[in-house]
């Protein structure tokens, strides 16, 4: 299948503003038409002279004709540059809530791999950019090209000699544009790249300013900065000078349309084939064409900015989908289930971080994953909850794979929170009401307690319609966390995934916040990837993973005798030897074993 060009990409947004453009195209070609009345008019009015027939009553008609065909102008073209912009906003519109769709569509995986500065420019920037031109494109194209090819015709119609001298310069200008253009396409690549590059310093450095304040890294940050701007400047100087020769000559050559015509009409005159007035009409003409011709040539960058944006913003339409049902499937029970499991995040071509994995995770019950870090513990909670699609094999949830699952249906039937929870820009009421949209305040203060956040919302200045900030940066890690929880207890998934939920907590709250969860997910389905023993002591059943493969499960107890991993390292503190550890009063002692203070569940 061919590949859509990028205007073809544009008018597959169009469909909700047809009528619109084709209205704004039909007043374009209106404003056209006026604009060549007065010419007309002009042309008139010199012949009444010439003719020896002036009058004022004559006059004043063909400058009421003139009046008449410029105000059609200014009308068309003002009406058609609004339905215009309408048009364009209606087709950003569709950009922008399609690159939405598709990036909620895509695997997280996908979406995680690039930067979100990319992303942001590309949907509120990059589509952005292309509305101007796009608004002006069909009332400027259709006046600039348009009117220029009525007045060749016409000036054909007249003499075709004068046709002739009218096209003289026309080429000739062309020739130092086609010169410039063999290599615009790559220089202009060039120039974005560049581009992306230095807006990608210029993020990175003012994101990264309080790690570059702490590490006193300011002068090596700046130095950096500083390069990549300066580069950015070397780069665009060079190509406008480069690209801006061409163009100008091109701009300098476009009005000595007079060099043809002024020769040839006097010489036509001479000859008695043309009288004044249609000389005067055709050098009138003549000079008429040059403003259109010029904005043309200049709209060649505009329409490249467009070709290059609608670009940008394809890779993001183009992203490949989680395939899915589009009927809700009837469940046999919440039990999940794991079969063969292997997966890559390079798809079948990457490196491999989980191997044929074998897990049930029963209905009701509590499971556990354990695990040095990078073995695999947070990969399969995620692909749980389909957030990438497994490499091989199958996760099932109530019996049906959950790729036969409507990505809606899924999200209902799970809670995922993670150690880094996002709080949009709105009060802590809100946030936590998108757990379940419909719910009453009773039920998001009744989730908020159960959460303990009541005692940290109380402080704030307004209270519960205080806004969290900028993600969330108005809350410390552990507010936030709690926060997130809330909004996990509001929305009462059968199916509930903590992905170190609770990892920012305070000591002071942990406790509290462990018995909220547990009484309110019982009954519940309740998959914990955890570090802290203090999170797991209630587990139904333990899973360990290294390396990608499950090396041990069981209960806690039946694996601290037999699992040297579940053992939690703490502090060589010598002082602790033989002592209770921990805060939470689980019984735990800190014995010495090779060297190393650990601390054991008793």
């Amino acid at each position: 299948m061919k590949e859509r060009t990028w205007l073809g990409t544009l008018l597959s947004f169009a469909s909700p503003c047809r009528g619109k453009m084709a209205a704004s195209v039909a007043l374009a070609i209106l404003s056209v038409a006026g604009g060549f009345v007065p010419y007309l008019g002009v042309y008139q009015i010199i012949r009444l002279f010439l003719e020896r027939q002036a009058s004022l009553e004559g006059i004043l008609f063909w400058c009421g004709v003139c009046l008449a065909g410029y105000a059609v102008k200014v009308a068309g073209y003002a009406l058609s540059t609004m339905l215009a912009h309408v048009s364009a906003y209606t087709i950003l519109e569709g950009l922008r809530l399609r690159a939405a769709d598709r990036l909620m569509g895509a695997p997280l995986g996908e979406v995680e791999s690039r930067p979100i500065g990319a992303m942001k420019s590309t949907i509120v920037d990059r589509i952005e950019d292309i509305e101007p031109p796009l608004a002006h494109m069909i009332p400027e194209l259709s006046s600039n090209i348009l009117l220029p090819l009525v007045v060749v015709i016409v000036m054909f119609l007249i003499d075709w000699r004068m046709g002739l001298a009218l096209l003289v310069t026309i080429p000739v200008a062309l020739i130092p544009m086609a010169f410039g253009m063999r290599s615009y396409n790559k220089n202009y690549a060039a120039y974005m790249e560049a581009n992306a590059h230095v807006n990608s310093v210029i993020v990175e450095y003012v994101e990264g300013i309080q790690v570059v304040k702490a590490f006193s890294q300011g002068e090596r940050s700046y130095q950096k900065f500083a390069r990549a701007v300066s580069s950015f400047k070397d780069f665009t100087m060079n190509w406008y000078r480069c690209a801006w020769a061409s163009m100008n000559l091109c701009l300098s050559i476009l009005p000595t349309t007079l060099l043809g015509t002024l020769p040839v009409g006097v010489y036509l005159y001479q000859a008695g084939v043309l009288d004044p007035a249609q000389v005067t009409l055709c050098l009138m003409m003549a000079l008429g064409i040059v403003s259109p011709l010029m904005s043309a040539t200049a709209f060649i960058n505009s329409m490249k900015s467009m070709q290059f944006a609608v670009k940008d913003t394809r890779e993001l339409l183009d992203l490949p989908q989680l395939s899915q049902a589009e009927q809700d499937v009837p469940l046999d029970g919440r039990a999940m289930r794991l079969r063969d499991v292997s997966f890559s995040y390079g798809g079948q071509d990457g490196k491999e971080v989980l191997h044929h994995l074998d897990l049930t995770i029963p209905q009701g019950k509590f499971t556990a994953l354990v695990g040095p870090s990078g073995g695999g513990k947070s990969t399969i909670a995620r692909l749980a909850a389909r957030f990438w699609d497994v490499t091989s094999g199958s996760i099932t949830l109530g019996g049906h794979d959950i790729r036969e699952l409507p990505l809606k249906q899924l999200s209902r039937e799970i809670s995922f929170v993670t150690q880094d929870n996002f709080l949009f820009d709105c009060s802590m009421k809100e946030n936590i009401r998108l757990g379940r949209p419909g719910a009453s305040d009773e039920e998001v203060f009744a989730a908020a307690k159960a959460a303990q956040c009541e005692e940290f919302v109380s402080r704030l200045e307004h209270g519960w319609d205080t806004a969290a900030g900028d993600a969330g940066k108005q809350l410390s890690g552990g507010e936030r966390q709690r926060i997130a929880i809330a909004r996990a207890i509001l929305k009462d998934a059968p199916v509930v995934i903590l992905d170190e939920a609770t990892a920012f907590t305070d000591p002071e709250n942990e406790d509290k916040i462990q018995r909220s969860i547990m009484a309110l997910s019982k009954g519940k389905t309740l998959l914990v990837i955890a570090h802290r023993l203090s999170t797991i002591q209630n587990a139904d059943q333990i899973v360990v993973l290294e390396e990608g493969e499950i090396v041990d499960r069981g209960t806690q107890r039946e694996l601290l005798d037999r699992c040297p991993m579940v053992r939690e390292p703490l502090p060589a503190v010598s002082d602790l030897v033989g002592g209770p550890c921990g805060s939470t009063g689980l019984g735990r002692d800190i014995r010495k074993e090779g060297g190393e203070l650990r601390c054991f569940i008793v």
